[in-house]
């Protein structure tokens, strides 16, 4: 029986829950929600890593600095 991450979602409820996304949307509807869904993933998906490049991009431009910190106070 497979298991789908924590939800321990096993195929004969997976099955039921396709079918009943069969009978909301259509057989013609559900091709394109689908293709949607996998659109907005990807796009998803594009954008954080280029948000994670771009981040990483800037901490490497940043010079580093060669001051060193402050000596403590002597008593």
């Amino acid at each position: 029986m497979a298991t789908f991450g924590l939800l321990d979602i096993g195929t004969p409820e997976l099955l039921i829950v396709l079918v009943i996304l069969l009978l909301l949307f259509g057989s013609k509807k559900l091709p394109e929600l689908s293709r949607s869904i996998g659109q907005s993933l990807h796009e998803l998906r594009k954008g954080m890593s280029s948000d994670v490049n771009e981040n990483n991009k800037n901490e490497s431009d940043k010079p580093k600095s060669s001051q060193q910190p402050p000596a403590a106070p002597k008593a």
